[in-house]
């Protein structure tokens, strides 16, 4: 097992959610955290969890945003151990969609959940090998992982989910390069969990009885220091499931051929 204390890490989408959770959860296990949001509200997420918090406002799809925060993370922290990819947009589109809403839905989708993650990604393996190896990890769902239960992959969450599947290119070849620098690479793939995402497909309030049933983003954000405390001898290239209605764990490490697949 690994220490958490004194990394320094990054976590994209903090200002709410999974992101503020991953934050408050790094920051509580001992480790220096950068947070990163479009939304000005990460800087009242910074303040509440204190000294071990440096926030920024800036957008992972911009080349000049993303260097500007990696640059902000290692001076201050003294390097980056530690990228969690949590910045994540969504809307409501079909096949059926006009050419030029889907064309505006395909930019503001995977100007986040791609071009972002792959931005950020890559200026940070830099800072990370040099600290000797460290965790990206790649904030997915569990459409990708084998279905327990009807809904998922939904016909009007198509490029959502088209962004979520690519991930898993990313996370697996990145996993198979970076392993040599002790670089490890792995996704978390949740059902459905308790954030302003989930809450904003829904015309007011969700059910009482359907939200409770949701996973509590503190959860994942526990799954999340079980997993950087495996350490650099620990799995990698995998995708991690956390289904509703049953207990959320790391699992016993995959064989290779069901990393990706569950």
């Amino acid at each position: 097992m690994t220490d958490v204390a004194g990394r320094s890490a990054i976590v994209t989408g903090a200002a709410r959610g999974l992101g503020r959770a991953f934050a408050f959860a790094l920051a509580d296990a001992g480790a220096n955290v950068t947070l990163c949001d479009v939304d000005e509200q990460v800087s009242a997420v910074a303040e509440a969890i204190g000294v071990r918090a440096h926030a920024m406002v800036a957008d992972v799809s911009m080349r000049e945003d993303v260097e500007r925060l990696v640059a902000t993370a290692a001076d201050r922290f003294g390097g980056i151990d530690t990228l969690i990819n949590n910045a994540g947009r969504w809307r409501r589109t079909r096949v059926t969609d006009s050419f030029d809403k889907a064309l505006a839905d395909w930019d503001y989708i995977m100007d986040t959940n791609l071009r972002g993650l792959l931005l950020l990604s890559r200026a940070c393996v830099p800072h990370i090998r040099a600290r000797g190896g460290g965790d990206i990890v790649n904030i997915s769902t569990y459409y990708v992982l084998p279905a327990k239960s009807a809904g998922t992959n939904q016909p009007d969450t198509d490029l959502y989910n088209a962004s979520k599947w690519a991930l898993n290119g990313f996370t697996q070849a990145w996993a198979k390069v970076l392993a040599k620098y002790r670089i490890r690479v792995n996704a978390l793939c949740m059902g459905a969990t308790d954030t302003a995402m989930l809450r904003g497909l829904f015309e007011g309030d969700p059910p009482a009885d359907f939200a409770a049933t949701w996973i509590k983003p503190e959860t994942i954000a526990r799954q999340l220091i079980d997993l950087l405390t495996e350490g650099s001898d620990g799995r990698t290239g995998e995708n991690i499931g956390a289904w509703v209605g049953e207990p959320v764990v790391l699992g016993p490490r995959k064989p290779a051929h069901r990393a990706v697949t569950g």
